[in-house]
């Protein structure tokens, strides 16, 4: 039996008296890519933070039937954050490189292997002519391509992301999920990625789960997912879905007084 590459069971995150995420229970396979979607406060966010430890929870999480912590975890899973805190005074070379740390063994310095790491993440995500500058004066999408490219220079198995396009414009955003895509087929990676824009997460993620209230509504393939009937009750307004000219789906949030598309829908 194959051992999923992340398992969650019985999830429950509590802030206060405040639940989350209720008895959530979750597998995703070694490389697939899993799209995080639901409304405001649905618990994508906190998901990805209890996966990585970083609050409290009860339940577990195992990587490849591993609980992992510190080093280790740090090896394997990377993250991005939603909201990204960069230290002023390091360039974006030194800020990529730290991708590096947990491959370092104690008090040692990087190796070239770990320089070359860095800078094809910084060729890839397009922010090499960036190096010298200080990551305090980078812009917002900037900063978030930074940010992507540090954890891409972590070579880790695992990656998380929270929000990974949002501070991007419409060129960049579908530049750096096609860049996600290549990294998944050519290191088998598996992602784990929330995300607003259903369209986009249909288009690129192999599997979806919607969460709704901390409570995981469904899981599926892209086609059982993004369907209005699944949709409008957890974002509480009318979805119609189109065809794209390549075949994918296109969610479209109609006013409620709206009529509808003209264009036939997915679902008729």
């Amino acid at each position: 039996m194959t051992v999923p590459a992340i398992s969650v069971r019985d999830l429950s995150v509590s802030y206060g008296n405040n639940r989350v995420i209720s008895a959530l229970t979750l597998d995703v396979d070694a490389g697939r890519w899993l799209g995080l979607i639901g409304p405001n406060g649905a618990g994508k966010s906190t998901l990805l933070k209890a996966m990585l430890g970083l609050v409290d929870h009860s339940g577990s999480v195992t990587f490849e039937g591993q609980a992992l912590t510190g080093r280790e975890r740090a090896r394997r899973v990377a993250y991005l954050p939603q909201y990204l805190t960069l230290p002023d005074g390091m360039t974006v070379a030194e800020y990529v490189l730290l991708g590096r740390t947990a491959h370092l063994s104690w008090l040692a310095s990087e190796s070239e292997a770990d320089r070359v790491a860095a800078a094809d993440a910084m060729e890839r995500l397009d922010v090499t002519r960036f190096a010298a500058r200080n990551v305090g004066d980078m812009s917002g999408g900037e900063s978030q391509r930074v940010a992507l490219a540090r954890a891409l220079a972590q070579e880790a198995s695992v990656l998380l992301l929270d929000e990974p396009t949002s501070a991007l414009d419409l060129g960049h955003q579908m530049s750096v999920l096609t860049l996600i895509s290549e990294l998944q087929a050519e290191r088998n990676l598996t992602i784990v990625a929330a995300m607003h824009d259903l369209t986009a997460t249909g288009r690129f993620a192999d599997w979806l789960a919607l969460l709704d209230g901390g409570v995981l509504v469904r899981t599926g393939l892209a086609e059982s997912v993004l369907r209005p009937d699944v949709l409008e009750p957890v974002y509480g307004g009318p979805i119609s879905l189109l065809r794209a000219d390549d075949g994918s789906l296109v969610v479209v949030p109609l006013r409620p007084d709206a009529p509808l598309p003209t264009e036939p829908s997915c679902h008729e």
